[in-house]
């Protein structure tokens, strides 16, 4: 159950501000899961990337998510996030929500902030190569963290693209981790 909306668990993925929903790890990530049987929603936008600073599309990224959260019928759902998505981590907070953030904005006040005040267990992912990324912010958050040395915004690395492909699946297996011993247990 889960795939028509009615299971007990839901999943809400944030595109960042480049790709959609279903583009790069969102879409496995979303794989995850809807193999465990979540109901997926998926957030479409086009942000107003006009050259505003990026701290500034915080409250943006909040009035998108908020109703999507609002009308699921669980109390909880879990929130997945790319980039941009991951100023999610507001609602997350205020609504007591776990979440995993691919590339969070670990460097933009806003996402730290919100990330603080999170009371459930949340997944950050990113990469060293990243310059949105701040591995000791992110372990000093929470115990759930994936940092890949050499990895850039997309999770890429140099080299072969052999080894990116290694990277999504180190990255997928950790998620899967977390789902299966953290969130929905």
């Amino acid at each position: 159950m889960g795939k028509d909306g009615t299971g007990h668990r839901h999943a809400v993925v944030i595109p960042g501000g480049g790709f959609g929903p279903q583009a790069g790890l969102l879409a496995y990530a979303s794989a995850a899961a809807d193999r465990r049987g979540a109901g997926v929603e998926l957030i479409s936008w086009n942000p107003p990337l006009d050259g505003r600073p990026l701290e500034e599309l915080s409250p943006w990224v909040h009035d998108q998510v908020t109703p999507v959260v609002a009308k699921l019928p669980t109390p909880t759902p879990l929130l997945i996030g790319k980039s941009l998505g991951s100023y999610g981590a507001s609602v997350a907070a205020e609504r007591a929500l776990p979440a995993v953030w691919l590339t969070p904005l670990l460097t933009m006040a806003p996402c730290r902030e919100a990330l603080r005040r999170a009371t459930k267990p949340f997944l950050l992912v990113g990469g060293t190569a990243d310059p949105f990324w701040d591995g000791a912010v992110a372990r000093k958050l929470t115990p759930h963290v994936l940092e890949v040395t050499d990895a850039d915004h997309g999770m890429k690395v140099p080299g072969p693209l052999q080894r990116s492909a290694e990277v999504l699946g180190q990255v997928l297996t950790t998620i899967e981790r977390f789902l299966d011993d953290v969130v929905w247990r």
